[in-house]
């Protein structure tokens, strides 16, 4: 059991853009994170002796020595795509409660902008899509070749089954845009979001219209897990793992050969982490979910456990997701509103939310929530924390 022996003692954070380049590379930009989040902690990069490299890094050998992490003992990567990070959390715990390491960072970041294009995209690329070898065999050949139009086959049958609508698909994108006009490092902060806004944007693969879709942006983030008794010692008051789970669909990568095509990782991997904890969704003061498109808000929000299948939609409208809501989600503006830095940016908001660091977009008296990352075609990670 990791419940309440492992903490998030720092966090960093790049800036974001939407522009031809940051003038970074991917790595570069990952070690700027960790580096910030290295001086939040009262750490040296010296005492770094874990890391836990997204998979656009490669061998994590060359990202510790530019940081300067001399005693390297643990390295893994995790390839769950935008699970990785909060799924990266959970093997940062195991680390340091079992002796492998004493300060396990955890980096992520990318050119998620101005690097490699959708568009650029041909059957051979199969390394930089989710589902690699799935999606050039079986989906690019018929014209799906993004994940707009990949994951818009869950979103049309949740339609078909559950009467799911497009206004509830956009009470997502209008919620997490309020909450990212409460956010100044957020993108789109002071560019408001009306129904007939959203409504009014372009189709762009049915029933995902523009506004549907996460920001591509360039950044990143870094956070740095430690056991509790080290924690004491450190700077920063630490915010503690209660607990955490991971899993994947089956077939993990092929969307309609499933019997089931509602069930995804978090399926299985969110009563993990609530048994882990003690606690249930009702618990939970507020819930950083990620947004890839605004379906997998309301999927992942029906199989956490916060309402039954099919309730989703209805969960999500009324300002039922926003701050005053029965479950503020995304406070910080999320992949649609905020910036895509991989879902490390949810993790790192859970942590200034529960810190009380957050001004105009803090949840009253927050002491326990919940963070969720999506990967691939449905690999799913979630992480239970508290003060």
């Amino acid at each position: 059991m990791l419940k309440d022996k492992a903490c998030i003692v720092g966090i960093g954070e790049t800036g974001y853009c939407r522009k031809p380049g940051s003038g970074l590379s991917e790595m570069a930009l990952q070690l700027k994170a960790a580096v910030a989040a290295i001086e939040d902690a009262g750490l040296k990069a010296s005492q770094i002796d874990g890391i836990l490299p997204f998979p656009n890094l490669g061998k994590s050998e060359a990202f510790a020595a530019s940081l300067g992490c001399g005693n390297l003992r643990f390295a893994a990567t995790l390839h769950m795509g935008g699970a990785s990070p909060v799924a990266g959390l959970r093997a940062a715990a195991l680390a340091v409660t079992q002796g492998a390491a004493d300060y396990v960072l955890v980096p992520g970041g990318w050119n998620g902008f101005s690097g490699a294009r959708v568009r650029e995209t041909t059957t051979q690329d199969v390394d930089s899509i989710p589902g690699g070898a799935i999606a050039r065999d079986y989906y690019m050949p018929y014209g799906f070749t993004a994940p707009p139009q990949w994951y818009a086959l869950m979103a049309r049958r949740h339609m078909h089954d559950y009467g799911t609508t497009q206004a509830q698909l956009g009470a997502v994108a209008i919620a997490m845009r309020k909450h990212a006009n409460l956010n100044p490092a957020a993108l789109m902060h002071g560019k408001p979001l009306t129904m007939e806004d959203y409504l009014a944007s372009m189709m762009i693969a049915d029933p995902y219209k523009l506004l549907d879709c996460c920001l591509e942006t360039d950044g990143g983030g870094a956070f740095i897990v430690t056991s509790v008794e080290r924690a004491r010692d450190l700077k920063q008051k630490p915010i503690y793992l209660m607990g955490a789970g991971a899993g994947q669909p089956y077939p993990a990568d092929d969307i309609p050969n499933r019997r089931d095509m509602h069930k995804i990782g978090l399926t299985n991997a969110a009563p993990e982490a609530f048994r882990m904890a003690g606690v249930t969704p009702a618990d939970m003061d507020f819930a950083q979910i990620y947004d890839c498109f605004t379906f997998e808000v309301i999927q992942q929000i029906e199989e956490c456990g916060f309402c039954k299948r099919g309730e989703g939609g209805a969960f999500v409208e009324n300002g039922g997701i926003e701050l005053g809501g029965r479950l503020p989600v995304n406070t910080h503006g999320g992949l649609l509103s905020h910036a895509h830095s991989l879902g490390i940016g949810h993790l790192i908001e859970a942590v200034r939310q529960l810190r009380g660091e957050c001004g105009a977009r803090q949840v009253q008296d927050a002491e326990i929530g919940v963070v969720t990352g999506w990967g691939d075609f449905g690999d799913g990670s979630i992480a239970i924390l508290r003060r």
